[in-house]
């Protein structure tokens, strides 16, 4: 790495540092770091959840990047989010309706996207939300195409509508569930990390993050050697099939377990590879690493935020504080995009 790359992962490491301080000082009294090894736990697992979401839609989005060549893309802007969570939100309703004579059942749901997730209800529901992302993403790959070629704005409106219509399937899903359940989903898609989600989850997800942020590592010179062509790509020995589908099956993955953790969260997976690539360059192996440490900076802070202040229904969803952050900065991308064509 050259000095300008190893100064940005300093800066976005250090950034990552702070947040995760600031989010195990930030309680109900102020900024203070716990003494109850109890309370150090319930920040630590909660900041941890935080850094393994924002890291795997910061990583989705290098991925989606480099396999769709277009700047805009990310897991939220194309559909992937969206789909993830209308499928999750189907998945608990059917278990819901299969264990309807049990008792309790009413708070089998709640329990489940409130954040407990134990391992079997973290692969059922990680299952759908796969299906749910990779088949989201490839409905907006093939509605998006011109004479074979996919044009990146005709991308977002046609991701933009899949989200709207995924969105408003998961609403009349939600109509269907008891008011208990039915409140915990409309709040989850808001995006959220709970204060009940457990290591188990956190451990599950971080693991399938950490593998696929190796393999997207691996992968930095064929998606560099891609970025210049196709022939290009096929001129060092790059298999452009093989690289699109590893690229394709890992985007949905990082979505599904940032979905599952913690609902659809917005314009992370946008903004973190920008902000790397401003400070590093366009060398995918340093994107990746300092997407991994952006994403979750940000959504660590962004924690620490919803944590820091409090409004008279409670708590701002997190994905609200990440559109605030990350819809301007689309703006301009997409409006830099539009002139440059």
């Amino acid at each position: 790495m050259n000095t300008r790359q190893t100064i940005t992962l300093a800066g976005v490491g250090a950034g990552l540092a702070i947040a995760v301080l600031w989010r195990l000082g930030v309680g109900g009294d102020g900024f203070a770091l716990p003494e109850n090894p109890t309370v150090w736990e319930l920040r630590g697992v909660r900041a941890a959840a935080a850094a393994v979401v924002g890291a795997a839609l910061a990583v989705g989005g290098v991925m989606l990047q480099s396999l769709l060549r277009n700047p805009l893309s990310s897991p939220d802007l194309i559909g992937a989010s969206s789909g993830a969570g209308l499928a999750v939100a189907v998945a608990a309703y059917l278990q819901y309706l299969i264990a309807q004579g049990e008792d309790g059942l009413a708070s089998g749901l709640a329990n489940e996207l409130g954040g407990a997730l134990g391992g079997g209800a973290f692969a059922s529901l990680g299952l759908a939300a796969l299906v749910g992302s990779l088949g989201a993403l490839a409905l907006v790959y093939a509605l998006s195409q011109r004479r074979g070629v996919v044009d990146p704005v005709t991308m977002i409106l046609v991701g933009v509508i899949v989200s709207v219509i995924a969105g408003a399937a998961t609403v009349f899903v939600q109509s269907l569930m008891p008011p208990q359940d039915a409140l915990v989903v409309q709040r989850w898609m808001l995006g959220r990390v709970s204060d009940d989600i457990g290591w188990a989850a956190v451990a599950i997800g971080g693991g399938l993050v950490g593998v696929l942020a190796f393999v997207g590592v691996a992968l930095g010179g064929a998606m560099d050697a891609a970025a210049l062509g196709d022939d290009e790509a096929r001129s060092v020995g790059v298999s452009l099939g093989t690289l699109r589908a590893v690229l394709f099956i890992a985007s949905g993955v990082l979505t599904a377990v940032a979905v599952v953790l913690a609902g659809p969260i917005g314009f992370v997976g946008l903004v973190c590879p920008h902000v790397v690539r401003l400070g590093a360059g366009p060398a995918h192996r340093v994107v990746v690493i300092g997407s991994v440490l952006a994403g979750a900076a940000l959504l660590v802070a962004a924690d620490a935020g919803v944590k820091s202040f409090s409004v008279q229904t409670g708590r701002v969803p997190i994905g609200v504080l990440t559109a605030l952050i990350g819809g301007p900065v689309f703006l301009w991308l997409l409006l830099r995009e539009m002139r440059g064509r």
